[in-house]
């Protein structure tokens, strides 16, 4: 585990300010997807120890680096089809590792740096950052609760690691976003802000669904997904899900907005879910529905 300081404070205001401008024309997305609350945990389902070969992963399932979050783990995986191509990936949280996590009020977000497996090379993923914050951050009013960001980066992490305000060329590269038709559709940089302002320190750009409903104050912030960019390419994709959906087991699903054109060549998601695994206890953050898209 590590922290490192993710987000530039100066750009924490323009950042508020510049989520309040998105309008939210489209459907809000808060309850999309949900499905109905696991059991009491009292129930005699829900207290069920899990044997071992419940435990078993599915045929086709391959998982990467494990890491200890909080008193349990997480770890990642790829879901592979007949033909071995990849049809998910993702990170499972083991139930433990919702408890006793590092509480930094003041601090940047801890953050487990996490390689994904072999078998996912045909992905455009390179590997996964998971991102604990212990008490949101910025903007107000939007995503300042507890909640797990989760980094699948489409670029080495030393290429990453190497987004460092100290660059004299950072805003340059910050400014340099991706061709409208690799964007996502509906996605912009936050409005009424300089990008190079709201760039974070090792993650890049961020864009946000301009209908997505979007509005600190009146976003229920549960299950988000967020993309982002750094000088000229698109380099990550990001869910985002608080503590307390995860807590509740509740399960959600979403579709991925797509590009009209793709930057490189390889298998993207086309939709993305939060899950909760009953035999093997695990909480599910996938990336599914993967398609294999040419570079154009």
């Amino acid at each position: 585990m590590r922290s490192r300081t993710r987000r530039l404070t100066s750009a924490a205001a323009a950042t508020g300010l510049a989520l309040a401008l998105v309008t939210g024309c489209g459907t809000d997305t808060d309850d999309e997807g949900l499905g109905d609350a696991t059991p009491d945990a009292t129930t005699p389902e829900a207290t069920t120890e899990v044997t071992e070969e419940e435990m078993e992963p599915p045929e086709g399932m391959f998982f990467g680096s494990e890491v200890e979050v909080g008193e349990g783990s997480a770890r990642t995986f790829v879901l592979l089809d007949d033909d071995g191509a990849p049809t998910e990936v993702g990170i499972r949280l083991s139930e433990g590792a919702l408890e006793a996590l590092p509480d930094a009020p003041e601090g940047p977000p801890e953050f487990w740096e996490m390689e994904l497996p072999d078998e996912a090379e045909d992905t455009v993923f390179q590997f996964v950052s998971l991102d604990w914050a212990s008490h949101g951050h910025e903007p107000p009013g939007l995503f300042d609760v507890p909640h797990f960001d989760i980094h699948f980066y489409m670029i080495e992490a030393d290429e990453v690691m190497a987004i460092d305000p100290e660059d004299p060329e950072f805003a340059e590269k910050a400014e340099n976003v991706p061709e409208p038709q690799y964007m996502p559709q509906d996605f912009i940089t936050l409005p009424g802000a300089p990008v190079a302002e709201t760039a974070v320190p090792a993650m890049g750009v961020h864009w946000i669904d301009s209908e997505g409903g979007l509005v600190p104050g009146e976003y229920e912030f549960e299950v988000v997904f967020i993309n982002g960019s750094w000088d000229g390419e698109y380099t990550f994709m990001e869910p985002m899900v608080t503590l307390e959906f995860l807590q509740s087991r509740e399960s959600f699903e979403a579709e991925i907005k797509q590009p009209e054109a793709y930057q490189r060549s390889g298998y993207y998601p086309t939709m993305y879910s939060v899950t909760f695994d009953e035999a093997t206890g695990e909480h599910v953050i996938t990336l599914g529905g993967m398609e294999m898209r040419e570079e154009s």
